[in-house]
């Protein structure tokens, strides 16, 4: 299969500006990745072109999925063409293995073990539902029982994760880990 052959999927998300892009081949081997600007994607050619596509505000990759969220005024298939296109001609220049190469488990045994347990709980409850639609999850900071995240992907612009999704994630966490806590987004 070359670069033009690979299959590419459209899937909506939550985010009314926001589209999976599931690939036949990896995106990123490992970890994940955002990028609001050219600059943040030096050296990532992929990820250049696609945030050069008049319309586009941020992608995200994560496995062998690209979520593009676009500004709200742009046209939902011209950026969905113009985004397969690039995707086409670009994998036969794009190296899935540009990621983090620190394991998330390396990175995590560093962590207080409060922040190991909160991630843990994130693993198993928030983050597949928020990666299955596009988007993720990062903890920022935790002190005084105020979690800071920040949402990666589709969920950075969609209109649920202030709301619904906020209360979902604290509901969890001072269930499962201390009630007490509050999720502060970033």
């Amino acid at each position: 299969m070359t670069s033009q052959d690979v299959e590419i999927r459209v899937q909506y998300t939550p985010n009314p500006h926001a589209w999976k892009f599931v690939l036949s081949k990896p995106v990123l081997t490992e970890g994940k990745a955002s990028y609001s600007t050219p600059e943040e994607a030096a050296g990532n050619r992929l990820a250049q072109d696609l945030l050069a596509i008049d319309g586009v505000k941020q992608i995200h990759f994560f496995q062998n999925v690209i979520t593009v969220t676009a500004r709200f005024d742009a046209d939902e298939y011209e950026i969905q063409d113009k985004v397969g296109a690039v995707i086409r001609t670009r994998m036969s220049v794009h190296n899935p293995d540009f990621g983090p190469k620190d394991s998330v488990k390396v990175v995590r045994a560093g962590l207080p073990p409060d922040r190991q347990r909160i991630e843990e709980i994130l693993d198993d409850t928030i983050r597949p539902g928020l990666q299955g639609d596009g988007g993720d999850l990062e903890v920022i900071k935790y002190e005084d029982n105020k979690l800071y995240v920040a949402y990666m992907g589709a969920c950075g612009t969609c209109p649920s994760s202030t709301t619904g999704t906020l209360m979902a994630i604290e509901g969890i966490l001072r269930e499962q880990f201390n009630p007490d806590i509050e999720v502060i987004p970033m």
